[in-house]
């Protein structure tokens, strides 16, 4: 299956009414996906609300589908990064 860096900065107004119910919701989403093995890592991008991800999903379409139920996407600015094996990898 293709693997795809994903970069997602979030701008989540502090006042949102919900706030708390959606970040549980993300939460719980998100570590499903990593259960699953779909969401393989998750980086915290240091001193920002944003993460680097790794999907290991069937395609384009299914990566498309699983960013758009994420709880808080519609308060991410996302950047999607096909990835393919270097030759010189080990």
């Amino acid at each position: 299956m293709p693997l795809y860096a994903v970069r997602m900065d979030v701008d989540l107004p502090a006042d949102l009414p919900g706030r708390e119910d959606l970040l549980a919701r993300e939460k719980a989403y998100s570590q499903e996906l990593q259960r699953s093995g779909e969401w393989r890592h998750i980086w915290r991008v240091a001193g920002r609300y944003s993460n680097l991800s790794i999907f290991d999903v069937a395609d384009n379409d299914a990566l498309h589908e699983l960013l758009w139920n994420l709880p808080l996407f519609p308060y991410m600015s996302v950047e999607v990064t096909p990835l393919s094996v270097h030759p010189s990898a080990v």
